[in-house]
């Protein structure tokens, strides 16, 4: 007879591949009918041009760079007793952005995407070169549009704050508003496409949910 344990995480599994099947639709409609069109309209209107949606794009390498350091604090901390929620959700959420970086790195090599935009190396790019589509198992950075892992790391942060504390609506608000802003920086500085943004953001909330089920946080 199947434990409780077992059973939560075929719900969780089950809803990993019906979440992963939705998100591959969202892709390919994204691919032939929406990706192109709104790159070329963010770069005839100049839309990343506004400071604004590049200051989005930058807390979150930044707290990624900083995740070793809080982590390193946090088990300093655990020397003196139990974790607080706050600081348990903080340090699963800081592992789920770690994990989830390093998944998008193995799949970017994987799907192989060319960029909207060719802005280092002249890499080739839809806009900068005419380059569109995927090239399967071809590694670099000039490859590596696909997923987002600006994205990733976002929800894999973002997400385990939203399970752990579900009734806090100041918390929910404050990660919404942030998180969603930061995800449009991405598409109106054509850093992503739209169908990036998509995989990166379902690849980086998979992450965080199964993050936050093997740590027992409290979820919805």
């Amino acid at each position: 007879m199947s434990t409780r344990p077992e059973l939560e995480y075929r719900t969780l599994l089950l809803r990993t591949w019906i979440i992963t099947a939705f998100s591959i639709a969202a892709v390919l409609i994204c691919y032939f009918w929406i990706d192109r069109p709104v790159a070329f309209f963010v770069y005839h209107h100049h839309i990343n041009s506004f400071p604004v949606f590049r200051w989005l794009t930058y807390p979150t390498p930044e707290v990624q760079n900083w995740s070793a350091l809080v982590l390193t604090i946090l088990m300093v901390r655990r020397a003196w007793g139990s974790f607080l929620h706050w600081q348990k959700t903080l340090f699963v959420a800081c592992l789920s952005l770690i994990v989830a970086d390093d998944f998008r790195i193995s799949l970017g090599d994987v799907f192989g995407r060319y960029w909207p935009e060719t802005w280092t190396h002249h890499n080739p790019s839809l806009i900068g070169t005419g380059t569109y589509g995927f090239h399967p198992f071809q590694r670099g950075d000039d490859v590596g549009s696909f997923p987002s892992g600006h994205a990733a790391r976002i929800l894999a942060f973002a997400t385990v704050w939203l399970i752990a504390m579900p009734r806090s609506r100041t918390v929910q608000v404050v990660v919404i508003i942030l998180g969603a802003s930061m995800l449009v920086s991405l598409v109106a500085m054509n850093y992503h496409f739209v169908s990036d943004v998509i995989a990166g953001s379902v690849l980086g909330g998979i992450v965080a949910m199964y993050a936050a089920h093997l740590a027992r946080l409290q979820t919805r």
